[in-house]
């Protein structure tokens, strides 16, 4: 699996569990790998691409 779809899988899985979750410091971590994981994203796909 490429870096970049294991991130998007790894995104989607902490979106899904903060909404499951209800320990306010484990959802606010997950949120916070989201984020996380959305910046690299495009960075990566940029690598890619050239």
């Amino acid at each position: 699996m490429a870096r970049i779809d294991y991130l998007k899988d790894q995104l989607a899985r902490a979106e899904r569990l903060v909404k499951a979750i209800l320990d306010q410091q484990t959802a606010e971590r997950l949120q916070a790998f989201a984020a996380e994981c959305r910046t690299d994203l495009p960075v990566l796909a940029l690598r890619t691409a050239a």
